[in-house]
């Protein structure tokens, strides 16, 4: 049977949520301050905690959510609390949020999603996979990368894919956002569903509100029939919301309705239509701060940011450029770009590391594309770069020593010794005695690390 801790300071709310919750057959406590809670919790183990945010005491929900989350998921129940709480609790690992005064279905149906996640994350081996095998498993989604922001962002996907929890990915223009929707649609129970994006920004607020809710005939010139909205298209699947930082303070007030509700009205319409997709978002802006100047409603971006994934910019994973270029410059050989096997030389792959790539992904496959056409045989060489990659700022940053790369996107110390492994063994092609030597390290140690970190040795 599953266990529940269910903390509120209001002794009334706390009976409610036990009564709730204990009907569906689960074994339920209660505490009504953090220190009776974490008492309990030190006597038995509980499979999820719901608590409320706000309790009359030194500890918060907050407080409760770091000490226990490394033990079960942790559910915040919320009367709507300030922008810096619902972001803290957020970036904190909230599994959930229930918002005050709170539905009975909504309340179970949230437990029982995070009951079966916990569950489920005995099974997940994704988190103490090797890089190797993370990065494999979101590969076919578009998803490419090996540096340990991106291992991190993996783990991420794969903690909140399985939840409907709405989910915000915030990233610079170019760094692959919808890729990273696309990566927890396919790896959510919605798979079987539909994914339908829409560029917020790309439309004006009358067309914007007739795609995203549809219309009914006769609601505007040009209405003849009924159509269906977007979010409807996605019933059952996800709605991928590309943008929406560039959404008007009106067209806000229309989708925090319907992420409340789970109801959409179209244009021209009497009555609502209950749509159920799981709203994933993205945009280019800080949030945050756009709530701080009044562009962004404060209400929606706490709807939107249940989970906010943090998408690092290219020159953040330099690590990763050689890697994401190779890929590219396949791609451009097997669509017809250039007949024949192409490859960088040295030199070349030296000047995309060494450039900040404002762009982020995107400039580097146009990059990529546009050196492929111009490469004179079959190596692609720097002066086939565009002529932006090929400034002395570039040159001079080229020239500089490869170590660079080993720590400029701040890597773990362990990861950090992993790479300057791999370098040194590089270096040496391979010569053991000779890679033990500059690491003053005996053989015995060198196999130990080379082991641990999985790297192969060659043969002297």
């Amino acid at each position: 049977m599953k266990r529940i801790l269910v903390v509120d300071d209001d002794q009334a709310s706390c009976e409610l949520l036990r009564e709730i919750l204990a009907t569906q057959g689960w074994s339920v406590e209660a505490a009504q301050t953090p220190d009776q809670a974490l008492e309990l919790a030190g006597r038995m183990k509980f499979d999820l905690v719901v608590s409320d945010i706000n309790l009359e005491a030194e500890q918060t929900g907050l407080d409760l959510l770091k000490s226990l989350r490394a033990e079960c998921p942790v559910i915040l129940v919320t009367g709507f609390g300030t922008l810096d709480t619902a972001v803290e609790a957020s970036r904190e690992g909230a599994w959930d949020f229930v918002s005050k005064p709170f539905k009975v279905e909504e309340v179970v149906a949230t437990a029982r999603r995070a009951l079966e996640r916990a569950a489920g994350a005995s099974r997940e081996a994704s988190e103490e996979a090797s890089p190797e095998a993370i990065t494999s498993r979101y590969e076919d989604t578009g998803l490419t990368g090996r540096a340990p922001s991106m291992i991190e962002l993996y783990k991420e996907i794969a903690r909140v894919a399985p939840s409907r929890s709405t989910v915000a990915i915030i990233g610079e223009s170019g760094t692959g956002k919808e890729l990273v929707a696309r990566a927890i649609h396919k790896h959510s129970p919605r798979q079987g569903g539909p994914f339908v994006a829409v560029n917020c920004g790309a439309l004006t607020e009358t067309l914007l509100e007739a795609e995203l809710f549809g219309h009914v005939r006769g609601s505007f010139t040009g209405a003849t029939a009924d159509r269906r909205g977007l979010w409807e298209e996605a019933q059952g699947g996800t709605l991928f919301l590309d943008e929406v930082g560039e959404t008007s303070q009106a067209m806000q007030v229309k989708l925090l309705r319907a992420l409340q509700e789970g109801e959409i009205k179209r244009v021209g319409a009497a009555r609502t239509t209950h749509v159920d997709a799981r709203v994933v978002a993205a945009t280019n802006r800080d949030l945050e701060k756009e709530v701080k100047a009044g562009n962004f409603r404060e209400d929606l971006f706490y709807r939107l940011s249940v989970v906010t994934l943090r998408v690092p910019a290219l020159r953040q994973r330099r690590t990763d450029i050689p890697l994401l270029a190779e890929r590219f410059l396949r791609r451009a050989a097997s669509e017809g770009v250039k007949r024949g096997r192409l490859r960088f030389q040295e030199e070349t792959l030296k000047f995309l590391v060494a450039y900040d790539w404002p762009g982020n992904v995107r400039e580097l496959e146009s990059a990529v594309e546009y050196a492929a056409l111009h490469a004179r045989g079959a190596e692609v060489a720097p002066e086939d770069l565009p002529p932006k990659l090929q400034s002395a700022e570039v040159r001079t940053a080229a020239a500089r020593s490869p170590l660079a790369a080993l720590y400029e996107d701040m890597p773990s110390l362990d990861e950090l010794e992993r790479r300057y492994l791999i370098h040194v063994l590089e270096v040496v092609g391979g010569n053991r005695t000779r890679a033990s030597e500059i690491l003053a390290i005996d053989r015995r140690t060198l196999y130990r690390m080379a082991e641990r970190f999985g790297v192969s040795l060659d043969a002297d």
